[in-house]
């Protein structure tokens, strides 16, 4: 074989064996990188965290900043993901701060001024006509007229009128401090400044939970009288719950859990318009019963008094309340404008289910007042909290000498 041809095989071999030297190298270097995933988990693993799919990584970010937050402490400057996604976690929002209800004293004040700031007291016109000399008979009939448009009753009216003509404070003198002091004084008697008019819920003895069922016709304010009564028992300190028994108006339970809202009572109500209100009172009572509430106050339904099957469902809802609580008090809610019609009400009610005290609605800028006088005279129970107006705390115990002094102002 010729030397150049032994030569040309030679070079061939050599340059074969440096590209499979070379490729052989390159293949070892490019095994030994790692691939975008692996670099990827490294980075992860080099701040603290653990190598992980892209799946379990996006699941890491999110819960990342939770942690963060709990801990209170500020996600790491170059992470950038979790700055953001820290930041996009929206704040858990803010419970809204609840009323603080006016106190009982403040509210019996409100009541004097603004029976004394009312259109027509029927004190202030008695005082009027009292005040002149010489009464004549046309005076003294004046005097029972105003008593009668006032609501006091003709057995009431003709009693106080025979007790004026006999006060010589009045007959004898037209000094108007005494004649004002002598009617100051028939008008407290007439009222009954003697009668407990305290709810049984603030008795010393009262049972707890003290139950409280209100009661009366359509359009008296009845819901908003149990709201504002709950507002009034939170100002003194007591846990209350409501129910709404009142399962045939569909705002009626909406309306009382706004109320229950703002001051942090709880309203039990049924899911459905139309339920069984006994079943309602049953559940509530014994809510109140299990959180050991001070006070569970009942809103019904308003329903007419000559209604029998209606008037016959208030008697169940007392039966059942009282399998799980003895009913303290039912308190009827009246509208003082409505006057005498009123007394008819509310003489159906005590025989229906019976009432411990009774809620005059309305009785701010009312020039029937004397609905106050007749009303106890003629069912034997006292006038234990009055309505003042439209505000959340406007109904206040009722004080027979505020009241008295109001209308004479």
């Amino acid at each position: 074989m010729e030397p150049n041809v032994i030569i040309g095989i030679v070079a061939a071999v050599v340059v074969i064996a440096i590209i499979a030297i070379v490729w052989y190298l390159h293949s070892r270097k490019s095994a030994d990188r790692p691939s975008p995933q692996e670099q990827a988990s490294t980075v992860a693993a080099s701040a603290g965290g653990q190598p992980s799919t892209g799946h379990e990584q996006a699941s890491s970010e999110t819960a990342e900043p939770e942690v963060v937050a709990r801990a209170g402490t500020a996600a790491p400057a170059d992470s950038a993901v979790s700055v953001a996604t820290a930041a996009a976690v929206p704040a858990a929002p803010a419970k809204p701060a609840l009323d603080k209800p006016e106190g009982a004293r403040s509210r019996i004040e409100r009541l004097r001024a603004k029976l004394a700031k009312s259109s027509n007291p029927f004190g202030k016109a008695l005082f009027n006509i009292l005040a002149k000399d010489n009464l004549s008979e046309a005076d003294w009939e004046d005097v029972e007229d105003t008593l009668l448009l006032a609501d006091v009753g003709a057995e009431a009216s003709a009693q106080l009128v025979d007790e004026l003509r006999t006060d010589s404070r009045i007959t004898g003198t037209s000094d108007p401090a005494q004649v004002r002091e002598a009617l100051r004084s028939k008008l407290l008697d007439l009222v009954g400044p003697g009668m407990d008019r305290r709810l049984n819920a603030n008795k010393e003895d009262a049972s707890t939970p003290s139950v409280i069922i209100m009661v009366g016709v359509n359009g008296t304010g009845k819901t908003t009288t149990a709201g504002k009564l709950a507002r009034l028992f939170v100002a003194d300190g007591k846990q209350v719950v409501m129910g709404a028994a009142d399962t045939f108006r569909a705002a009626a339970a909406d309306q009382l859990e706004t109320w229950g809202a703002k001051v942090g009572v709880p309203v039990v109500r049924s899911d459905k318009d139309g339920a069984d209100p006994a079943s309602v009172a049953f559940e509530a009572s014994a809510r109140a019963k299990e959180e050991n509430a001070d006070v569970l106050i009942i809103d019904t339904a308003g329903r007419l008094q000559n209604k029998a099957n209606l008037m016959d469902e208030l008697g169940k809802i007392r039966r059942v309340t009282e399998k799980n609580l003895p009913v303290d008090e039912v308190l009827l809610v009246l509208d003082a404008t409505t006057g005498q019609n009123g007394m008819t009400q509310a003489k159906v009610f005590a025989e229906a289910i019976g009432i411990t005290g009774v809620v005059l609605s309305k009785l701010d800028g009312s020039a029937k007042g004397g609905i106050v006088v007749s009303v106890q005279k003629e069912l034997g129970v006292p006038v234990k909290l009055v309505g003042l107006g439209e505000g959340p705390d406007d109904l206040a115990p009722f004080d027979p000498e505020g009241f008295v002094d109001g209308i004479l102002a």
